[in-house]
């Protein structure tokens, strides 16, 4: 038995979160993709077949009142808050991470002033997803501003009096970067600016504080640590101090004072619940319910400590096993500087990536030359980090 299997014995062995793993539908695959898509809770299914079966199928229409689906947005929007740090009241649940960053940008510039106000520069992350981008060249059009794409360390640099909103991504999707989000927060603020936050990759692997920090306005997705599925619903942040400031570009029914009074002028409703636009997605967001239901009793700060524990350990186990200079970390080593995966970079990663899945090890690959590997700290364990690693090194051996 080598020293690495030793270690990742023990340290299972003395694993806070090992209990949690049995909540989920797993088998003997290494699932270590759970940065693009989370893990099946097994409460999922059966609560979705319930709200199939008897609150569509038999309640039907009086499901809205009788089964609560009409309150869903800002019930699960409170279940989300602990989990990045805000107190209740301030996240609605709908849409697509897209439409909630394109409502928060919009919202933003005109919280910071809009037109003649002077302020007339959106600063985004250089680096960002792509869709993002879009969204911000798009919100700049439509806001008459100009777009300032920078890094995140030189947004400091770059903010004045001309800066309305910034959009920044709190982990980067390919290096696994985490970014300074209280200081780069102050920074936006003390400069008059409006600051918005992408949790997609570090909402459900790391304390967030967004209300600690005193962050705008922030967007997130629930289908990677969040475990909400596919297409789960996403979610949108509005700050108590700014939700009657916060004037949405997509105002709709569901986000009307009165919903059902049908009057042709907008009046939008109190509180986070203007961050609405149409009819919920039911189905999707009340399995995304279910599948929250995995934290009851678990402490971000746990997961934060095994994450990092175990990319330590993923990064400690590929120097070991994987043969000389095959490979190059990306991640920054740094613990204040690292989200929930390690990405590696390698020539022909594409085919190692094929290679990996084939023999039961799952990441991701991003072009052109990363191999991207997200760990949950609800249902991976250190030796499956251990097998990853040495499965990885055996095909990065091959001849």
């Amino acid at each position: 038995m080598s020293e690495f299997v030793m270690r990742a014995e023990k340290l299972d062995a003395g694993d806070e979160l090992a209990d949690v793993r049995g909540k989920f539908v797993l088998d003997e695959v290494v699932y270590l993709d759970g940065n693009s898509l989370g893990a099946l809770p097994a409460a999922v299914p059966g609560r979705v077949e319930d709200v199939v079966r008897r609150q569509w199928g038999e309640l039907r229409i009086r499901s809205w009142d009788e089964s609560g689906w009409w309150t869903a947005p800002e019930r699960i929007g409170d279940r989300i808050a602990p989990l990045v740090g805000a107190a209740a009241g301030q996240i609605v649940v709908g849409d697509s991470t897209s439409v909630n960053v394109f409502k928060a940008l919009v919202a933003a510039v005109r919280i910071a002033g809009g037109p003649g106000s002077g302020r007339d520069e959106i600063v985004v992350d250089a680096t960002t997803f792509p869709t993002d981008g879009y969204i911000a060249e798009s919100a700049a059009r439509m806001t008459g501003c100009t777009l300032i794409p920078v890094t995140p360390a030189e947004v400091p640099g770059v903010l004045g009096d001309r800066t309305a909103a910034v959009l920044l991504n709190h982990v980067d999707y390919r290096t696994g970067r985490l970014h300074d989000l209280p200081s780069l927060t102050a920074a936006v603020r003390a400069a008059g600016a409006v600051a918005v936050w992408d949790l997609c990759h570090s909402a459900g692997a790391l304390p967030v504080g967004l209300d600690e920090h005193g962050v705008d306005l922030a967007v997130g997705c629930t289908y990677k640590y969040l475990n909400g599925g596919p297409g789960s619903p996403a979610y949108l942040y509005v700050r108590h101090d700014l939700q009657d400031r916060f004037d949405s570009p997509l105002p709709g029914w569901n986000s009307h004072a009165e919903p059902f009074g049908m009057r042709s002028a907008y009046e939008p409703a109190a509180g986070a619940v203007r961050g609405r636009v149409g009819t919920p997605d039911i189905l999707s967001m009340l399995a995304l319910e279910a599948a929250l239901e995995v934290w009851d009793g678990v402490s971000i700060e746990a997961v934060r400590a095994k994450s990092l524990a175990l990319t330590d350990f993923f990064l400690e186990c590929v120097a070991a096993y994987a043969p000389a200079g095959r490979v190059e970390s990306v991640t920054p080593v740094a613990h204040a500087e690292r989200g929930s995966q390690v990405a590696l970079r390698c020539d022909d990663a594409g085919e190692v990536m094929k290679e990996l899945i084939a023999r039961g090890v799952v990441g991701d690959f991003r072009h052109p030359d990363v191999l991207r590997f997200g760990f949950t700290p609800l249902y991976v364990g250190f030796g499956e980090v251990e097998r990853a690693a040495r499965v990885l090194g055996d095909v990065l051996g091959r001849p």
